[in-house]
């Protein structure tokens, strides 16, 4: 590493530390959620009638609060004991699939509902999903 700094390093971050300007913080998840209303469950470790339970009540909640974004985090079924049984679908009975269908089945949550996304690497990617809630218009903000 060199150790000798250049006169225009110098004179850059002399320029930098005179200003009044503050960087935002990046970092500040709180103000993420309050903005930007998104707010997530995790299903790692539910039965599948546990699991379809509280996402149900989840999306009933957040639709009344009016959050716009739901974040689902099933896993992916990697440690699921479903492969062991012959008699039951390795795809079907696990959350990553089921929950979606389960959710997919309810014309009463899809009325609250906008659109389901595959979720993106940072928020959980194959293991995770995306709820849009619609605009909850009896709602009080």
């Amino acid at each position: 590493m060199n150790s000798k700094i250049s006169d225009k390093d110098k004179k850059d971050w002399e320029e930098f530390l005179s200003r009044d300007q503050k960087l935002p913080n990046k970092d500040n998840s709180k103000k993420k959620l309050e903005r930007g209303k998104v707010t997530s469950i995790d299903l790692h470790g539910y039965t599948l009638e546990e699991a379809n339970q509280t996402v149900e009540n989840f999306i009933n909640k957040s639709f009344e609060n009016n959050i716009s974004k739901l974040i689902i985090v099933t896993g992916k079924g990697l440690h699921s004991n479903n492969a062991n049984d012959p008699y039951v679908s390795k795809n079907l009975s696990i959350l990553k699939y089921s929950v979606p269908e389960f959710i997919k089945k309810s014309q009463e949550l899809m009325m609250k509902i906008y659109d389901i996304k595959d979720a993106d690497i940072k928020d959980g990617g194959d293991g995770a999903f995306y709820i849009f809630l619609k605009k909850n218009n009896l709602s009080i903000d």
